[in-house]
Formats: structure tokens, C-alpha cells, sequence
């Protein structure tokens, strides 16, 4: 019995006109034989998480740097409810799940250790600059291995999803659009949950326009979210909110920059993570083979400038990895012999 098929006869029968089918991806850089059970997507989904670059997400700061309370975000949980939005839409929409699903959880595999604070000193650094969807891509197209295989090899409309899930550019296919509306969702709400907990605001300082049309906890303002998506966009071929939500929803987003995202109490320890990481990229550079072996020897027989090196390094490691790193090559050890 070949399941796959099943599936995507399922699929075509079921989903909307406007859905992309697993039958008609443009498929691999490389080729690879069709699995029997899964399909394409199914496959793209499970490489993602049994990478580990995925689960080092779960160290990976969100907003509130190496959060040690047990109910903040961290870059993993994030993660998972943006897939877990994303899917409410897609079976709400008639579009592909699991495209959804493996584009929500590859989207930010190329994320810095201190959230975008880390993401800003990599980009001022390198020359060419550093963005966290372009390096998710370099993360399952180079940096991932598994044995000795180079990359992940997902399909085109998952790495193209991933790497429009934020900037200007709008993916081609409606699961990836429906994901970039999904991750807004998630992190505007859930940040707004962090900085009520961590006393930075209160939930009566929200907009109260914003409030009023989207709702006064945090269901509520999800749930008002997903519905006006779902009846904007259902049936058609764009994936888009109303304008009332909308502006809304951008009201929000910008009163969390404002009050959390750039708050000097919420962001205290910001300084010294940017120095730490600007201290490990100048120290790598002048040294770079103090660089593990195991890193080095990913750009083995490839013409790889140093810049490109350092950050897949940086970029790669945890918020608590980073800090024992500089700690070891920067701060003296105490004398042992007795």
C-alpha cells in the first residue's frame, strides 16, 4: 500500500483550488525517490525537527534574554505556536498543513542566541550583513548534517516560505503567507504576555482601540486574529486581514517596540549581550582556528569567506552556550595547583 499517494489524492479531492499540493512541488536541489507513507512536505516537517538546529531553539532567547522563570517564551515555544496557529488556518482554509507546518517550524532555525539583539551585532559586523530567515536557509541548505549528507535538501516552497516569513517580499504560495501572518499573531500576543508577567507593562496601558476590537486577554485577541484572516481570505488567492484588524494589530506592534522591545528596563542586560557577541566575532577573527575542528571542518574544500564562518558559528549557539564561551576565552581561571 503506498500511503503517500492516498494522501495526495486526499489532498487534491479536499483542499482548496488555491492550496499547493505535495504532488505539485517544484521539489529538491537534489533528487531523492518519493517515500512511500509520507509526503514531500510530511518529510521536510519531520527533518526539521529531528535537526539540531531545532533543538537548540529551546535555549534561544525570545524577548527577555535567558529568561530563568519557567513560563517565559523562548525561541522554541515560539516556534510551536506559530505552527500551532498556522495549522488552525490552514484547516480552516482548505490549505496544506503540513506546508504550514514545516515552513512554521524551519522559520527561525537561523536565529541568533539573544533574539534579535544578537541578530543586530552579526549584521552590523559582517560586511555583507546578517538576517535570521536568509541564515535559516543556510541552515537547512548547508549547515545541518546528518551522516555526511550536506543540508537538509527540503523542498523549494519550504525554504521559500522560510525565507519570506518576514522582510518585504510576499511568498508565492498561500501557506507561506498564511505562516508570516502566524508568526505576527504569535509573537505580538505572547510577547505581551512575557512583559505583563515581567512587570514591564500592565495589561490596562494596552491601545485601548486595539483593545476594544481585538479583545482584553490574550484568547480573546488570538482568537479575533484567526477569525478575521479566515473570512478575508477564505476562497480567495491572497491571504490578508481586514483593514480594523489590521490596523489593530499594527497598533499593538507598535506599542510593544515602544514599551518592551526597546525598554531600557526590559532591555537592562541588552548591552552586554551585544558586547559579548561583538567581543567573540573580533576574537575569531583575528583567531580563527580557535574555532572547533568540527566547525572548521564543514567548509573543508570550500571557498568560504572568514565573516561567513564566524557568524554560522555565533548565530548556531544558545544564549547560555555563548556566555560560557566568552567566559572561557575571556576571563581568567583561578590558579589550581596545590
Amino acid at each position: 500500500m503506498n500511503i503517500r499517494l492516498r494522501i495526495e489524492k486526499a489532498e487534491k479531492n479536499n483542499l482548496s483550488q488555491y492550496a499547493m499540493l505535495s504532488q505539485n512541488s517544484k521539489g529538491r536541489k537534489s533528487f531523492e525517490e518519493k517515500c512511500t507513507m509520507r509526503t514531500d512536505f510530511q518529510r521536510d516537517r519531520d527533518r526539521i525537527i529531528h535537526s539540531k538546529s531545532f533543538r537548540r531553539l529551546k535555549h534561544k532567547t525570545q524577548v527577555f534574554i535567558a529568561p530563568e522563570g519557567d513560563h517565559f517564551r523562548t525561541r522554541l515555544t515560539h516556534t510551536l505556536e506559530v505552527a500551532q496557529i498556522g495549522r488552525t488556518l490552514a484547516r480552516a482554509l482548505r490549505l496544506n498543513e503540513d506546508l504550514v507546518e514545516a515552513i512554521s517550524l524551519g522559520h527561525d532555525l537561523g536565529h541568533t542566541p539573544f533574539g534579535h539583539t544578537g541578530e543586530r551585532v552579526l549584521n552590523e559586523l559582517h560586511p555583507r550583513g546578517f538576517n535570521h530567515n536568509e541564515q535559516s536557509i543556510r541552515v537547512v541548505d548547508f549547515l545541518e548534517r546528518k551522516d555526511d549528507k550536506i543540508g537538509l535538501n527540503l523542498t523549494y516552497e519550504v525554504r521559500e516560505g522560510i525565507i519570506n516569513h518576514s522582510g518585504k517580499k510576499t511568498s508565492n504560495t498561500l501557506e507561506g503567507q498564511l505562516v508570516k501572518y502566524s508568526d505576527r499573531i504569535a509573537y505580538i500576543n505572547h510577547d505581551i504576555d512575557d512583559a505583563i508577567r515581567a512587570g514591564v507593562i500592565k495589561r490596562e496601558s494596552l491601545p485601548k482601540n486595539s483593545v476594544e476590537i481585538l479583545g482584553k486577554s490574550h484568547g480573546e485577541r488570538i482568537n479575533t486574529m484567526i477569525l478575521d484572516i479566515i473570512k478575508n481570505s477564505i476562497e480567495k488567492d491572497v491571504i490578508k486581514m481586514s483593514d480594523d484588524v489590521g490596523e489593530a494589530t499594527n497598533a499593538l506592534r507598535d506599542y510593544m517596540f515602544q514599551n518592551v522591545y526597546l525598554n531600557n528596563n526590559a532591555k537592562s542586560e541588552e548591552y552586554k549581550a551585544e558586547y559579548v557577541i561583538e567581543q567573540l566575532y573580533k576574537y575569531y577573527f583575528k583567531n580563527i582556528d580557535a574555532l572547533p575542528q568540527e566547525h572548521l571542518k564543514i567548509y573543508k574544500n570550500i571557498d568560504c569567506d572568514i565573516e561567513d564562518i564566524i557568524c554560522d558559528y555565533i548565530a548556531g549557539t544558545t544564549d547560555r552556550y555563548v556566555v560560557n564561551l566568552f567566559n572561557n576565552i575571556f576571563l581568567p581561571k583561578p590558579w589550581q595547583k596545590y
